[in-house]
């Protein structure tokens, strides 16, 4: 911004330069008078654009040694030319804030600090594969989530490091947040293309480390499942490294279990995943800062650490010198009180409610990962039933459904009751695949929950499978594609002295149209713009 006074008249204006011509914006100016002649101010001249070859115009380029990423020509492979740099000078003479990017802004450049980088993700499904990373960015302003797709991915995941300060010049996609994968209060998310330019700043202060928002362990008793928060304690006891695996993935997660206390006189557990837990080193006695846990009702109230979050080991701040003095002079020989007797979130009737999820959610979250069972509903597609095992022969008994065995024809033994039965009753036990726009999970339904997908019960199914296959596969088809709303059960589940998280169906109901066009119409009003 340039302010020019000369007598009475004052301007200010802004001055771009683009690649085909130089561009003077003025943002303000003052008006002598409406009419009439006056003399000349200075002594004002025709402005002529210098003529400039094709070397002297900015030409992004692809990452080199500099820290550059673009688009460069493929007709002239080269390493940065030593002037690139000055190519970015304009741009970086307006810095925006990233509280003023949205979907109508234009050309800007934001400089913000990288706070947290994720691992490359991979995706598979019916329109094809591909691979993301996502980086959460943060300046005086506040704070922004930008996700690299495929090419965009290759190219930016190794430029971009924790920590470090970045120039990043659009073009670059503005979209609204899938709040389901980010934690950050903004709105908006960016999405980067293949001509967005990013640059590692030379000057890495003035832009904030990182921003939180503590909520003090004694405070927790009064905080929602599910919310998330940062918190900040002193590190009292560190676990050991345990492991479970995923029965979406199949592939193991480490875990690892901490206790914090602070000068509330109160202590929370809190679980690390991963990584993160595979390489805790903080000692004891350690103040730690966490940004992005989420709060769990298991054991009064938990804590664990988002996929997103981060972990900060004695940061200089003032919550921190405060813990540490608090500790050091007497927080060592006190008591901590827990939130045992805190009770989970019910409804006014009494009964609990289970929280509405994604399927991202639900496993970023990491539900049933803990030693209790998380329950939750989620709105979600049949995408595929599993058909050589959809039942099982139970016990024709009243209250029992255990299975029989077949011990000669026409006798079916149960073990339980000590009975044989001339035929079982066959029950549903399917194995079945839900998605949603989010991803896609693997559930197990029972027989009241099979009887309203399917349409029919076990026992019909078993007999159309019996003299017609077609038909049998005629019939499946039919259920697949169908929505439900689905009220499940997480809960981890030891398989071949494994363990593994079993998402259980409680039960399925068809979607009301008219209650799913009210909550449409309240997610609409929520991205009103005046």
């Amino acid at each position: 911004m340039h302010t020019r006074e000369n007598g009475k008249s004052r301007s200010s204006f802004v001055s771009n330069k683009l690649t085909i011509a130089s561009i003077l914006i003025v943002t303000e100016i003052k008006v002598l008078e409406e009419f009439g002649e006056h003399e000349k101010l200075g002594e004002p001249r025709p402005f002529e654009a210098k003529a400039e070859d094709e070397e002297s115009k900015p030409n992004p380029t692809t990452i080199g040694t500099s820290g550059f990423y673009g688009k460069q020509e493929e007709s002239k492979p080269r390493s940065m030319p030593s002037h690139s740099k000055s190519s970015f000078s304009a741009a970086h003479a307006n810095i925006h804030p990233i509280e003023a990017i949205s979907p109508y802004s234009n050309k800007w450049t934001i400089k913000a600090r990288c706070t947290s980088k994720s691992d490359i993700k991979t995706w598979h499904n019916r329109n094809g594969e591909g691979k993301l990373f996502s980086v959460n960015l943060l300046d005086e302003s506040g704070e922004i989530r930008a996700t690299g797709f495929n090419e965009q991915c290759d190219q930016l995941y190794d430029l971009f490091q924790e920590g470090s300060v970045y120039y990043i010049t659009s073009p670059c996609r503005v979209t609204f947040a899938k709040k389901q994968f980010s934690n950050l209060p903004n709105d908006y998310e960016l999405h980067f293309e293949k001509d967005t330019i990013v640059e590692k700043a030379e000057e890495q202060d003035g832009v904030p480390q990182v921003r939180y928002n503590f909520t003090s362990i004694a405070d927790l008793q009064s905080v929602e499942k599910d919310t998330t928060i940062d918190i900040i304690g002193v590190l009292k006891d560190v676990g050991e490294t345990s492991q479970i695996t995923s029965k979406t993935t199949s592939k193991p997660y480490d875990k690892r279990e901490l206790t914090l206390v602070d000068n509330t006189g109160y202590s929370v557990r809190l679980t690390v995943w991963g990584k993160t837990a595979a390489s805790f080193d903080i000692p004891p006695e350690s103040v730690v800062a966490f940004k992005g846990v989420k709060v769990s009702d298991f054991g009064g109230r938990s804590l664990s650490l988002l996929s997103s979050g981060s972990v900060s080991a004695n940061p200089d701040m003032p919550e921190a010198h405060k813990l540490k003095g608090w500790f050091d002079d007497h927080g060592r020989s006190d008591n901590f009180a827990t939130h045992a007797g805190v009770q989970g979130t019910v409804s006014a009737g009494g009964t609990r409610r289970d929280p509405f999820k994604t399927i991202a959610q639900i496993k970023d979250e990491q539900l049933g990962m803990s030693e209790n069972a998380d329950f939750f509903s989620l709105k979600a597609s049949v995408q595929y039933i599993k058909q050589d095992t959809f039942c099982y022969p139970a016990c024709l008994s009243e209250g029992c459904n255990k299975k029989v065995v077949e011990i000669d024809p026409g006798q079916w033994r149960c073990e339980r009751c000590d009975k044989t039965h001339p035929k079982p009753e066959y029950r549903y036990i399917m194995s079945v695949n839900i998605s949603d726009h989010t991803g896609q999970l693997w559930v197990s339904c029972f027989d009241e929950t099979g009887r309203q997908i399917i349409g029919k019960t076990a026992d019909e199914l078993m007999e159309i499978k019996e003299v017609d296959d077609k038909k049998l596969a005629d019939i499946i088809s039919d259920a697949v594609c169908k929505t439900w709303n689905w009220k499940c059960k997480a809960k981890l589940d030891n398989f071949q002295e494994q363990q593994r998280v079993r998402y259980q169906v409680s039960s399925a109901a068809p979607l009301n149209y008219v209650t799913e066009s009210q909550k449409l119409i309240e997610l609409i009003k929520q991205y009103n713009i005046d």
